[in-house]
């Protein structure tokens, strides 16, 4: 089947995992923001401390404990994602997605669990039902989708490459890169590069609340436009109790003194379940739970 011969709405976006979101899914997600900022980074080997300690080094600390703790105890989780992104000048809805994740697993260097992502966008009219697979290594690589609503009843399921054109329409990150692995990965990157500028700030907050997880804030200022950095300010939301981040936002250098800041992009992680025991199943397109073929 030739998919140019009709126009794919595109699919997913850099951030995962879903459930129990009736609550939510009425109106935005439900934070309580004690600051509104967070981290910058690049590179993730963690680099020689230099003499004089940088206000990021413990971010940085915090992050690899992070990754080391995800890569070590979990192996699979569920949440409802919900995203919102600025792509070509213009920032997006918030959308959201019930996603089913097993991470990426090595032994003796080889992938012994690839990368497995399920997505089901639940929210707004426009997106609701359309369901995304991808499994790292499978397919050709490519990730199996189709759309939901009225125009799921006439386009087909196909099968397109997670960073062409139709997948990456309005998206800023392709699916290959979607969960909380990748996330800290890119934060420890960012966190690495805004680490080389002296006048970067980094603050934390205790006791913020996603929904209803008990969060540390991690904020982070760049107040100087350098060449490699992402971002003026971000704020990263670390569950207390699961070490993971569940909350990412960042925003641009203002425009002028004094004028609102700008979301470059967001990821909320609610409902957060880790190793809830997800199979090949959850992530076979002939799921007869799913509408890829029905």
């Amino acid at each position: 089947m030739k998919i140019e011969r009709r126009k794919f709405i595109t699919l997913s976006g850099s951030f995962f995992a879903a459930s129990s979101a009736t609550s939510v899914l009425a109106e935005a997600p439900q934070f309580v923001e004690p600051v509104h900022r967070v981290a910058n980074a690049a590179s993730i080997e963690p680099t020689p401390a230099p003499t004089h300690a940088h206000p990021l080094d413990r971010a940085l600390e915090i992050a690899h404990s992070g990754l080391k703790s995800c890569r070590e105890s979990v192996n699979d989780y569920t949440a409802l994602l919900v995203k919102r992104e600025r792509v070509d000048g213009t920032l997006g809805p918030h959308e959201y997605m019930q996603v089913k994740v097993r991470n990426r697993k090595l032994s003796g260097g080889q992938i012994v669990q690839p990368l497995s992502v399920y997505v089901n966008f639940v929210k707004p009219t426009s997106v609701k039902g359309r369901e995304v697979i991808y499994v790292e290594n499978s397919n050709d690589g490519n990730i199996v989708a189709h759309e939901g609503g009225f125009k799921g009843k006439f386009l087909p399921t196909v099968n397109i490459p997670p960073t062409g054109m139709l997948a990456m329409r309005g998206q800023r990150y392709p699916m290959t890169e979607i969960g909380v692995e990748n996330l800290i990965e890119k934060l420890i990157e960012r966190g690495t590069r805004a680490r080389q500028e002296a006048d970067v700030q980094c603050e934390f907050r205790k006791n913020a609340r996603v929904k209803d997880r008990t969060c540390t804030v991690l904020q982070v200022t760049s107040p100087t436009k350098v060449e490699g950095l992402d971002f003026h300010q971000a704020q990263v939301f670390i569950d207390d109790a699961l070490n993971l981040p569940i909350r990412y936002i960042a925003y641009d250098w203002p425009t002028r003194q004094g004028a609102a800041l700008e979301v470059i992009e967001e990821y909320n992680y609610l409902d957060l379940k880790v190793n809830v025991g997800l199979t090949d199943a959850d992530f076979d397109p002939y799921n007869k739970q799913y509408n890829f073929y029905s």
